[in-house]
């Protein structure tokens, strides 16, 4: 196969659509398996990429490439011309080799990069009132100065501080003074040294107010020379406060989104109605580059996909080639207001499937029941739909005080949830999971082979706030999750583990099972860090714990279904 070359034009041919049915409906871009000319498109694509010359990125791909490591989303648009032909248009997310455009990719829709447009100005006049700001605040005299208020500050801390121990210890002196003088002396003396010692505690007080006045004057001092420097500062932060504030609205003006009713929206207006401020980088994603190109040139949408090319982010799970999602929080308003006129698929996200029969009932006593929850089944009522493992069992168990689930597992993970039939146990067991004293196994399907039998995934997580309710690895600010795991076996390139996790954070074992840190080979069906399959491979299976009333070890197993 001849290796592509992307011209200057953006509409690639699509060589060997003929015998592919189009798509009824467009993808639905937030969750999706890709079309076949999609992939077809995609697939061309990422021949370019392999071989092109057209310019330099490190993608990570290449041992001892020049340049900072960094992957790339790349998006392709099948679409249809007035003549009634099919192609594709391409697109990056982002810059790609330090630039927005690029031979055969579409353009960006407001170039951010352009020396002479006004963002350049005013991103150069920005940096020269930080660097200005820098330069003050590094000078010597405020320097001096901010470290003689600091010294001032705490050398009145201290000095107050031994006077008031000093006023303590004289105060101590003189009662022990009256006590031992009270037998010793006559009348008249003593309450001449009553006099003499009330006159000393009068002395030492306003010695402490006297004390006090001066070092807030010596401070307030300090304060209007630090002030003197502080003036010039404080006026150059505000001027680039405004300055910031106005270049970042007239960009976010710049954004000007077409959809397929030709009505046009800015950004500050497609996230007023989404009540959120535009978060930085939106309209830089393929998807919305995309649209635009195809709507301000007359083409017709028919299937779009977008895929990961290059080395997985330290934070989060990509897999070279592989096909993800748009992002939620910066395209979903965007794509929101762009598909209006356009007939697209209905979101698979709602479409959950329903579960008519009864939930099978594991282990039941007066006190507690294990339930086996299905896959695509809620713990809890969601924010579209209702029916949950909660509200058959609130159904099941009218008469049950208290919050009933002792955990909860995934949606797409099968398997064993603890239910309380009161609040006293509901407290005893929570208090067990909390002490990490329950003892959990999981079984699991990781569509490869790992090198390991048994190891410690240990890989802090915290929210991914572009896209919920995926996880990210974060060192920063990530919570601390950690998991065993004990290789089973491996047949047909597919390895069967159990997983033993020791804290219960969202995701943990799809994250630490696909992460490049962590096992590197994603559970077989995982739609958010691996590929779609008939389910998600991921069974809770086993369950020990203390019971809370008659206190013997049970251990509960509810049979793997796969």
């Amino acid at each position: 196969m001849p290796t592509p070359k992307f011209t200057d034009t953006f509409f690639h041919p699509l060589k060997g659509n003929e015998a592919i049915t189009l798509p009824e409906k467009f993808t639905f871009p937030f969750y999706y398996e890709p079309h076949k000319l999609s992939i077809l498109a995609a697939n061309d694509l990422q021949n370019y990429l392999e071989c092109q010359t057209d310019f330099k990125h490190n993608f990570g791909l290449q041992l001892y490439a020049e340049g900072l490591i960094i992957g790339k989303m790349f998006g392709v648009m099948v679409v249809e011309n007035t003549n009634g032909k099919l192609g594709y248009l391409a697109a990056f997310s982002g810059k790609l080799a330090e630039s927005n455009y690029h031979k055969g990719f579409v353009p960006t829709v407001y170039n951010t990069l352009d020396e002479h447009g006004f963002y350049k100005k005013g991103e150069a006049e920005l940096n020269s009132l930080n660097a200005e700001i820098k330069a003050l605040e590094q000078a010597t005299g405020f320097l001096k100065a901010e470290a003689s208020l600091k010294q001032c500050e705490q050398s009145y801390k201290t000095e107050l501080e031994a006077y008031k121990q000093k006023i303590k210890t004289q105060k101590k002196e003189r009662k022990q003074q009256r006590e031992s003088a009270l037998h010793k002396l006559s009348s008249k003396d003593y309450e001449l040294l009553l006099e003499d010692l009330k006159s000393q505690s009068i002395y030492y007080h306003y010695r402490l107010k006297d004390l006090k006045q001066e070092w807030e004057a010596k401070i307030d001092n300090a304060k209007i020379a630090l002030s003197n420097f502080q003036v010039p500062i404080t006026n150059l932060k505000e001027k680039r406060a405004k300055l910031s504030a106005s270049l970042q609205k007239r960009l976010h003006e710049q954004y000007r989104f077409l959809n397929a009713k030709g009505s046009t929206k800015d950004l500050l207006d497609i996230f007023d109605d989404a009540q959120v401020p535009p978060p930085a980088g939106s309209g830089e994603c393929a998807a919305p580059k995309l649209f635009q190109y195809a709507y301000e040139n007359e083409l017709k949408p028919i299937a779009m996909a977008e895929f990961w090319w290059g080395t997985s982010p330290k934070s989060m799970v990509r897999k070279h080639k592989q096909f993800y999602p748009s992002c939620r929080s910066k395209c979903e308003p965007i794509l929101g207001h762009m598909m209006q006129g356009l007939d697209v698929e209905e979101s698979p996200i709602a479409q959950i499937p329903i579960h008519n029969k009864p939930l099978d009932i594991v282990y039941e006593d007066e006190y507690v029941l294990l339930v086996n929850k299905p896959h695509e089944f809620l713990s809890v009522p969601g924010k579209h739909i209702q029916e949950s493992v909660l509200t058959r069992m609130k159904r099941y168990l009218p008469k049950a005080k208290g919050p009933l689930l002792v955990h909860r597992l995934d949606m797409s993970t099968s398997g064993l949830i603890l239910v309380a039939k009161n609040e006293k146990t509901h407290k005893n067991l929570q208090k067990q999971f909390i002490d990490r004293t329950v003892k959990k196994r999981y079984v699991a399907i990781l569509d490869g082979e790992i090198p390991t039998k048994s190891g410690t995934v240990d890989l802090p997580l915290r929210v991914d706030l572009d896209n919920r309710p995926q996880q990210l690895v974060c060192y920063e600010y990530g919570k601390p999750a950690k998991t065993k795991y004990e290789v089973v076996g491996a047949k047909n390139g597919k390895t069967r583990i159990h997983f033993y996790p020791i804290s219960g954070r969202t995701h943990q074992l799809r994250v630490h099972a696909a992460h490049s840190n962590g096992l590197n080979i994603p559970i077989v069906g995982d739609d958010l860090y691996g590929t779609k399959a008939d389910r998600l491979y991921l069974h809770a299976e086993s369950l020990k714990f203390n019971h809370p009333v008659t206190q013997e070890v049970l251990e509960v197993v509810c049979k793997t279904p796969f």
